[in-house]
């Protein structure tokens, strides 16, 4: 394609004018030429004959009259084998390598190749000479740690196509042909095992898009029991400062019952990315007892890299999920934190002079969440497998204030909010998600009802327990503070969990319907005190009992042993059982 070449007439931080004369796209890729440097950006207007460009590095040193190379194609990411495992920045640069021939400083205007062309794939071939295929059907795979990572019909191919010429099963590179397809117009294409993607167009080529119903099993009680997600849904995880949201994402994204975890650092602080990346290789993946970095990807973009590249390293993100959903894989993307993304927004439009909205971030902020979101999905593929892409993002709200615009926006499109409390974790109340003003538009595992009735339990609880802060503890009747003692202990042995003990820091689903069907049992029964004290002695024997319980292996005896002794206690205090 040729390349247009422009010359840059205003400069504003990272957003430069561009005088132009030949044709060009919205999102397409264009590099200042600066010395040796080659600084990428993007178009984000165009207007006559001058269009405004986003840089995703520094512009220092840049000048009027700096000439800008248009490249004519979209911003874009690769697609192929190699993916799993890597940190990335946002335009796919793999950090581990850049750090590695520049050091821990990287230098302006360098790129490295996301994948590695040397590297040898053991491909093995599905498809025969004269079969017919679409874009998105399988031609081979590779393996790719303990997937098979299949060499798919690139997805801009449009109609139908018949295999020419495969290869025989054996050791290739990226770049090797492998499928000679020809069109219906006789044109023959090659396949090789990569080829790009632009990043801010959804991947659509499979069959059909089903409304998620399926929870996804976080093994989170909290989430699974009271606010499930669904596989294919979406999620969101407002919360304060330090209220534990990246926490809450690293415990989601170990223990989820997903086959991909793709984690998207889009402007949180250098020092929580660090940890993920420490932290990550050292984990072991509960599933494969392996290291959990051989099925995450990390697209790492800190706050103090440049704000542009916030945006990008979102949809960067987002297209990898999609890739891995159309090999019939469930995936989970993580973005922490969209509101750093929406802040990159408001610099931008502040950049352009768009007409401002709601505390200055510009007024398509809700289109381009749902956007990001609506890229979810449980979806059919061609060969009639079905794979999902599930969304989850963390909110950063000021002072936790949950009426501000990202929040809001955010709320309007997700099936399921999971607000953070800022009392609940000063409280050491982890994960501290509020049961109370936390919902979700998805189903769970444990029936509705029940799970009504213990939230309450929960409300009416919290309601004695404001009261007491009025009028105190002898103000209150004994039944209405009995009440109150049965939340704290659906509270403390239910919706609060150890994630440092290896048997309480996850509870799959079947044990999860074991417990809360005992919890549910304390809940309904009526139990005669004599006095407040008598009651408090009781529960607080109780919640005991059940937090050892939870750390006790189900499929141990000691397990039978823990339940009896709860029954017991509960039989001694309850007397004849009858219901509230």
């Amino acid at each position: 394609m040729n390349q247009n070449f422009g010359k840059i007439v205003g400069i504003n931080g990272n957003m430069i004018s561009v005088a132009f004369d030949g044709n060009i796209m919205q999102n397409e890729v264009a590099f200042i030429l600066h010395g040796d440097e080659r600084l990428k950006s993007e178009v984000v207007r165009i207007g006559d004959g001058v269009s405004f460009l986003q840089v995703f590095e520094s512009t220092k040193g840049i000048k009027v009259g700096a000439s800008v190379e248009f490249s004519g194609e979209l911003l874009s990411v690769q697609l192929g084998p190699g993916l799993l495992g890597q940190v990335f920045d946002g335009l796919q640069n793999p950090l581990p390598e850049l750090a590695e021939e520049y050091g821990f400083f990287l230098p302006r205007g360098v790129s490295l190749k996301a994948l590695d062309d040397s590297h040898k794939w053991v491909f093995t071939p599905k498809v025969k000479k004269g079969d017919t295929v679409v874009s998105g059907t399988a031609l081979g795979h590779v393996p790719e740690g303990i997937f098979e990572h299949a060499i798919m019909v690139p997805f801009h191919f449009q109609g139908e196509y018949t295999v020419e010429e495969i290869v025989s099963a054996g050791d290739y590179v990226l770049t090797d042909t492998l499928v000679k397809l020809k069109d219906e117009r006789g044109n023959i294409h090659e396949i090789s095992m990569t080829f790009n993607w632009p990043v801010k167009i959804p991947i659509e080529a499979y069959r059909d898009k089903i409304v998620p119903t399926e929870p996804l099993i976080t093994q989170a009680r909290i989430i699974d029991t009271f606010f499930p997600v669904a596989k294919g849904g979406t999620f969101c995880i407002p919360g304060p400062f330090g209220a534990g949201k990246t926490v809450l994402q690293h415990i989601i994204s170990r223990y989820a019952e997903v086959d991909i975890v793709i984690v998207a650092a889009c402007g949180e602080r250098a020092g929580e990315v660090v940890e993920v990346l420490r932290e990550f290789p050292e984990l072991i993946d509960p599933r494969t007892g392996k290291s959990l970095m051989e099925r995450t990807i990390i697209i790492c973009n800190t706050s103090s890299m440049p704000v542009a590249a916030r945006e990008a390293s979102v949809y960067t993100a987002v297209t990898l999920g999609e890739y891995y959903r159309q090999m019939g894989l469930d995936v989970l993307l993580l973005a922490d934190s969209t509101s750093r993304w929406a802040q990159a927004m408001r610099e931008l439009s502040g950049r352009l002079e768009e007409i401002p909205g709601e505390e200055a971030f510009p007024a398509y902020l809700e289109s381009r969440i749902a956007e990001f979101y609506e890229r979810s999905g449980l979806v059919e593929l061609n060969d009639g497998r079905i794979s999902s892409l599930t969304i989850g993002g963390t909110v950063s709200p000021a002072g936790g204030n949950f009426e501000e615009p990202v929040t809001q926006s955010t709320l309007k499109v997700v099936g399921a909010f999971l607000g953070l409390s800022r009392d609940r974790a000063n409280a050491r109340r982890f994960p501290a998600i509020h049961p109370l003003e936390s919902w979700s538009k998805y189903s769970s595992f444990i029936p509705k009802d029940i799970t009504d009735e213990a939230r309450d339990v929960l409300r009416r609880g919290s309601d004695v327990n404001q009261m007491m802060m009025v009028v105190g503890e002898e103000g209150t009747s004994i039944e209405d503070f009995a009440l109150y003692l049965k939340s704290e202990l659906l509270d403390s042995v239910y919706l609060q969990q150890n994630a440092f003990d290896k048997v309480d820091a996850a509870t799959n689903d079947k044990r999860q319907k074991y417990i809360f069907e005992n919890v549910h049992k304390v809940l309904k029964t009526e139990f005669p005190f004599d006095s407040k004290d008598d009651a408090r002695s009781f529960f607080n024997r109780l919640r005991q009992a059940f937090i050892d319980w939870n750390y006790i292996d189900m499929d141990s005896a000691q397990f039978k042993e823990q339940q009896e002794s709860i029954e017991k206690l509960i039989e001694e205090q309850s007397g004849n059982e009858k219901s509230l």
